[in-house]
């Protein structure tokens, strides 16, 4: 049989759920303990022959009341997932769970809401009209955050360890710059002080534990297994830092919330999403994806370095500083922060329900989906697809420079959406999308204005790497 659309044949979809209570588990431990993320994928598609499969995801069976989902592990097959008209995102933001609403107040924030609902068309708009009205700032914001983050990493190296936490350091940069960026308050003229990212970090930990892993020694990896993914956190375990955050910014985001409501959201609903944003989708993103930059750039050594530094300095100097006029001259340092994007997405995972029956192509077949089936994107896999990308495992820094490359532009995917579409309100991409790209550009801007290179270390964790910084050559002219 042959698909009328691509001509395609169309196969049944390959895989296996397991025993009910048992197929689950056993896929939980080869996630988790046994293969790895990616060897599970990878392993399955070999078995099958197939990069759209049937498996079963975490945190099942405890926590999920349906851990089955169809993988989509290709390019192709992954942009259904972008496609409103076909799939649902009602409630899906974490996978086959969700974190109890007792977490935000009560309230469905907008990343869990579905574009047919109507809260979510007036609370993305509102967030798109934020952003648009804040353009003029964000250079000067971020740099001057990152003059803070710069001078800490080159105090605690100066210390006696000798080397010091990138994590940590941009953590505390990221924190300031977003509550500084909605409410033009700093975040240490407020309750939070300087404990922004330790208050968003537990209480984002308390709602994503089933999806984590500690790394601990194999004989625990029971215990862990028993203890994080039987039953989900409750909320009243971080009350206090999720009240520090909510009531810190009600008092300093009055201005914006004050919007909110003539836009025709309810305050106390507006903060909690703003709170959710700023914690969840913001920190939360940013906060892996500069150590993934970071970790990439120097994996690339210093040839890459050097190149960098020539171009930003370069056209700095020609420029008379840095503006957004700069920043797009710069075709290497705008490549390299998409090269890692598309590389290491710092959310590695995408899911929908069917709508309604349809059909889902892979490079090679095509493939029935029944309405209400779950569908799971694993983003790293869809991005290093080697059917589109030549080297795809590769980081290479000059993939998108020039008009060719930057056709492969529409299949980097890390913002809920093709990065040559626009977020708007009627879709599900990523509100700040431009900004994160500015962002990512502009701290390679700044760091190679004020070091040559650097040398470093990395180790995995839950999501992206954890660096740690060991020394920062300076530049001789800066």
């Amino acid at each position: 049989m042959a698909s009328s659309e691509t001509n395609l044949p169309v196969k049944p979809i390959p895989g296996s759920y397991g025993i009910p209570f048992f197929g689950p588990l056993s896929d939980r431990h080869d996630y988790f303990y046994h293969q790895g993320r990616d060897k599970f994928f990878a392993s399955r598609i070999h078995k099958y022959n197939s990069t759209v499969i049937r498996t079963n995801m975490p945190p099942g069976p405890f926590i999920s009341s349906n851990p089955r989902v169809i993988a989509l592990l290709d390019a192709v097959s992954f942009s259904i997932l972008f496609d409103n008209s076909k799939v649902d995102k009602r409630d899906v933001l974490d996978g086959t769970f969700m974190p109890s609403t007792s977490f935000t107040g009560g309230y469905r924030a907008c990343a869990f809401q579905d574009t047919t609902e109507p809260s979510h068309a007036l609370l993305k708009r509102f967030y798109l009209n934020f952003l648009a009205s804040k353009h003029d700032v964000f250079i000067p914001l971020f740099r001057n955050n990152l003059s803070d983050h710069f001078s800490d990493l080159e105090d605690k190296l100066a210390g006696k360890s000798g080397k010091v936490s990138f994590n940590t350091s941009i953590g505390g940069a990221v924190f300031s710059f977003l509550f500084r960026l909605l409410t033009d308050k700093d975040p240490a003229e407020t309750r939070i002080g300087s404990d922004g990212p330790k208050l968003v970090e537990t209480w984002l930990a308390a709602q994503l534990a089933p999806l984590a892993t500690l790394g601990l020694p194999w004989i625990f990896n029971y215990v862990e297994d028993f203890l994080i993914r039987t039953i989900q956190f409750p909320a009243w375990t971080v009350k206090s830092s999720y009240k520090k955050l909510y009531e810190s910014f009600s008092t300093a985001g009055t201005s914006l919330l004050d919007e909110a409501e003539r836009a025709g959201i309810k305050r106390d609903e507006a903060c909690h999403n703003l709170v959710f944003m700023l914690g969840f989708n913001a920190y939360g993103g940013l906060t892996n994806q500069f150590p993934i930059l970071i970790k990439w750039v120097g994996l690339s050594g210093e040839g890459l370095h050097k190149q960098l530094a020539d171009e930003i300095r370069t056209v700095v100097r020609n420029e008379g500083g840095v503006t957004l006029g700069a920043l797009d001259k710069m075709t290497l340092t705008k490549s390299v922060a998409y090269e890692a994007l598309r590389i290491e997405p710092a959310v590695p995972f995408q899911y929908a329900k069917a709508r309604e029956d349809l059909v889902v192509h892979s490079h090679d077949a095509s493939y029935e989906i029944k309405k209400g089936e779950m569908l799971f994107g694993y983003q790293p896999f869809a991005t290093k697809d080697p059917k589109v990308f030549e080297n795809a495992e590769e980081f290479v820094g000059h993939r998108f420079v020039g008009p060719d490359s930057e056709k492969l532009l529409r299949h980097v995917y890390w913002s809920n959406g093709r990065e040559t579409d626009e977020p708007t309100a009627d879709n599900k991409q990523c509100p700040a999308r431009d900004l994160v790209v500015l962002m990512c550009r502009l701290y390679l801007v700044e760091f190679f204005l004020r070091y040559d290179t650097f040398t470093f270390e990395f180790k995995p964790v839950v999501l992206g790497p954890a660096v740690t910084i060991k020394s920062l050559t300076k530049a001789s002219s800066y």
